[in-house]
């Protein structure tokens, strides 16, 4: 080997990458200690962007194409370099591709509960994990924040690194949003296209990125948020309670007083029959005193119906549970005026609320 073969030998000509991995984000040309010769070749492929480093500063980066490297298209590098007179000697400097294509399909969720602030239910924990598809926009941004100087920078020391800090910006995007609880754990399937907008600045200052789509699978809220959905998902499903008490009287008669429904018409049939013998001629009305008239009278006088009662005096005037009443005030059937943490509500609303 003579020696211009030798100096050959030490100088690369040609800079190209191709990826197999599917899986790489960015990859720094292998130089074995050589210098790129005044007019070598290079080679970016689609989705792909060469960044040129020099001493640690970028210089410049080449989109998709094929270039011949001489001093008109490398004026950064010829600045850093400080060559007086142009790029006439071969030089070393880093070569990093990075790719830019869209990466679909990665996992996220939150390995700690996330606290939000909600106007129904105070102070909320909630889980949430789903996938996202995302691209490098930024690839200085992204070379200087995410992969660093690191030769081969894979998905899965992406996924590694950027775990934490999605979670972060998923969580301020949340709180931003505002969004109620309730709507966050039953339409989680459209909060992800509303979070986009909120989510790809952060991420595009902070770190190079783009986000194509952000996908919840599934929130998880604490038990009792949970049984709260519960039972304004019933209320909504009854709908008016006097239509629903009839339905299933209807029922039970039809199917001869078996079951809920027929004890529920049996019931209602005997407390007919028992109002018809009360008020009857000569019955049991007729029959009572007129002192004892009085009496009672003068006993509901001393012991009025007061106007607004709580959800417990109200629940025992139903006939239901405390629980059941709240959450016809919540869900809106009942009408009432929360104070505080305390409910009140009108013995005219309970009125109107059975017809």
């Amino acid at each position: 080997m003579g020696l211009m073969d030798f100096i050959k030998s030490q100088l690369i000509e040609i800079i190209e990458w191709t990826d197999d991995s599917r899986d790489t984000l960015s990859f720094r040309y292998p130089d074995d200690d050589k210098e790129i010769k005044r007019g070598a070749q290079l080679i970016v492929r689609e989705s792909q962007v060469a960044q040129f480093v020099y001493l640690g500063q970028f210089g410049d980066a080449f989109g998709p194409g094929k270039y011949t490297l001489t001093t008109d298209n490398i004026p950064v590098l010829t600045r850093l370099k400080g060559w007086k007179y142009g790029f006439e000697s071969p030089f070393k400097a880093d070569v990093y591709y990075v790719v830019t294509r869209v990466f679909t399909g990665n996992k996220w969720g939150t390995s700690n509960p996330v606290m939000m602030r909600d106007a129904d239910f105070g102070i909320v924990r909630m889980r949430a994990f789903g996938t996202y598809d995302f691209r490098v926009v930024q690839p200085q941004r992204f070379l200087k924040e995410v992969a660093g100087t690191d030769q081969h920078f894979r998905l899965d020391e992406f996924a590694d690194a950027m775990r934490s800090r999605l979670v972060s910006v998923f969580s301020d995007a949340l709180a931003s949003a505002k969004v109620p609880a309730l709507d966050v754990a039953m339409r989680y399937s459209e909060l992800g296209e509303a979070l986009l907008p909120l989510i790809n600045p952060a991420i595009g200052e902070k770190y190079g990125l783009e986000m194509t789509s952000f996908i919840l699978e599934n929130v998880s809220v604490p038990s009792e948020v949970e049984a709260a959905i519960d039972k304004r998902s019933s209320m909504a499903a009854v709908g008016n309670l006097n239509d629903y008490v009839k339905f299933q009287m209807a029922q039970g008669l039809e199917h001869g007083g078996a079951g809920v429904g027929g004890l529920g018409a049996e019931l209602a049939v005997g407390a007919s029959i028992a109002q018809q013998m009360v008020n009857a001629p000569g019955g049991i009305a007729a029959q009572a005193t007129a002192p004892a008239a009085g009496a009672a009278s003068a006993t509901a006088a001393a012991a009025p119906v007061p106007e607004t009662v709580g959800p417990a005096e109200a629940a025992k005037l139903l006939g239901v549970s405390e629980a059941d009443v709240i959450a016809s005030l919540e869900a809106g059937d009942l009408k009432g005026k929360k104070i505080g943490t305390q409910w009140r509500i009108r013995t005219s609303a309970i009125r109107d609320f059975l017809g």
